[in-house]
């Protein structure tokens, strides 16, 4: 079946929206040195502007995915993208920390309203057997660009200055807004009453813990501030579950969750961003504290890792199409698993850069199977009309994911020397075991049979 031009202008659009948000994770964090000597800022304030990003953007995204059911995907992706651009402008005319890190926030909300909207409205506009193909080529270029924030951030910094990593959001934002007003048709989901007791639950669970998981290194695991977000996010996220299965329109029908493929996907995803945060965060510092690379000459370093998106990611969408899901999960977290342990003993000593090449491979070759199959897995395993809110919660959980992992092996570094010790070893060690938790996830995905021709996901059935 071939796509028409309405699927590519979709596909197209969703992926540059979902690029520019995706950028903007970790992009900010090869100029954090650069920021803190221009604004004069402490190390303190200097981590929260990243974090800020990090906790509107992940409290806000369920409920982001449910309000473009009622709203309209389309106009909710738009506003997201207009809300996203204009937050940019204001993180580049920051002349302070506390106006930096607000509009950090600010962009935090637009992206919410964008990456699950991005999903949406792919799963709206292909059907089931085309679904994978599209998921993979919107997977590589979003993980290309979790992938080359931090280095085109420095290389940006470098090169112009750091205002400049917001300011290349503003044309990107001006001509996909009109383009997507024109090109995508409107799509919405079941008619029901929008859930605010819902929306406000989760949101406030998910602070908790992401406010817990980002203080974690700074203020200690066991203080009273991490230890009661934690007890606070809990409690939330326990409500929420109660009000959801007593209210007549759940914001998530908590049935979701009895599909087996929807839980193994979601929680494949979770420990797939946690690896892959974690890993990017570490390597890209390690070309240039370790091998003295400047940042852009760390970022061509990387590209055998980073360019076997552009390769495998479409091809491991055609796999799912043919396949299902369960088998690029499995094998792709595998050889995750193996380049990051592979790459970890390799640290032990003095390595060679040329030594870092066929590992780099390998775990760039499993990301890029896994990336796309756990988000087809997520979505397709649910009926098509349920698609948005699908979205939200694996958006949700793999933002969950990445930020745990980042936190929680960024402890570990530290505790163990940073890059002076054995911190990097044991970084990577961490996240090979967080891939092979991934992979071991994915076994719980349900297999694909075939009926009149096309791959139909038997999980859909079950929620049926």
């Amino acid at each position: 079946m071939r796509t028409t031009s309405e699927q590519r202008w979709v596909l197209g659009l969703a992926s540059l929206g979902s690029v520019m948000v995706a950028l903007d994770v970790l992009v900010v964090a090869a100029a954090l040195t650069t920021i803190r000597a221009d604004l004069g800022a402490s190390a303190e304030q200097l981590e929260w502007t990243v974090n800020a990003y990090g906790l509107s953007f992940a409290m806000l995204l369920m409920t982001a995915a449910a309000i473009g059911d009622r709203w309209g995907r389309r106009r909710t992706y738009v506003s997201g993208l207009v809300l996203f651009s204009v937050a940019s402008v204001a993180c580049a005319l920051a002349t302070s920390l506390p106006w930096l890190i607000a509009a950090r926030a600010v962009q935090g909300v637009g992206a919410a309203m964008v990456m699950p909207l991005a999903m949406a409205l792919l799963g709206a506009a292909f059907p089931a057997e085309r679904r994978g193909w599209a998921i993979g080529v919107f997977s590589g270029l979003t993980g290309l660009a979790v992938l080359g924030g931090p280095v085109i951030g420095g290389a940006v910094t470098e090169g112009l200055a750091w205002q400049w990593i917001f300011w290349i959001n503003i044309p990107v934002g001006a001509i996909a807004i009109p383009l997507v007003l024109r090109k995508i048709p409107e799509s919405t989901g079941p008619a029901r009453r929008l859930d605010l007791i819902g929306a406000v639950l989760i949101s406030l669970a998910v602070l908790g813990l992401v406010w817990g998981v980002v203080r974690g290194e700074s203020a200690g695991w066991t203080s009273t501030e991490v230890l009661g977000s934690f007890a606070i996010g809990g409690v939330f996220l326990a409500a929420f579950g109660v009000w959801e299965g007593r209210t007549t329109d759940p914001m998530v029908p908590l049935s979701f969750f009895r599909n087996r493929t929807f839980s193994a996907a979601n929680a494949s995803g979770f420990f797939l961003s946690a690896a892959l945060f974690s890993a990017v965060f570490f390597l890209s510092q390690y070309m240039q504290v370790v091998l003295g690379s400047a940042p852009f000459k760390a970022g061509l370093q990387l590209l055998p890792w980073t360019a076997t998106l552009f390769i495998v990611a479409p091809f491991a969408g055609r796999l799912v199409d043919r396949f299902g899901e369960r088998p690029p999960v499995v094998v792709g977290m595998a050889l995750q698993t193996i380049g990051m342990f592979w790459i970890g003993e390799l640290s032990k000593g003095s390595v060679q850069y040329y030594e870092l090449v066929a590992p780099l491979v390998v775990t760039g070759c499993g990301i890029s199977l896994a990336l796309p199959a756990t988000q087809s897995a997520s979505v397709g395993a649910l009926p098509r009309e349920a698609v948005g809110i699908a979205s939200g919660i694996y958006s949700m959980t793999r933002q969950l994911g990445g930020a745990a992992g980042v936190a929680v092996l960024g402890t570990v570094f530290v505790s163990a020397g940073g890059y002076g010790g054995d911190g990097f070893t044991r970084a990577l060690a961490g996240c090979g075991v967080l891939s092979l938790l991934g992979a071991l996830a994915g076994l719980g995905i349900t297999a694909r049979r075939r009926t009149s021709g096309l791959v139909v996901p038997t999980a859909m059935e079950e929620v049926r």
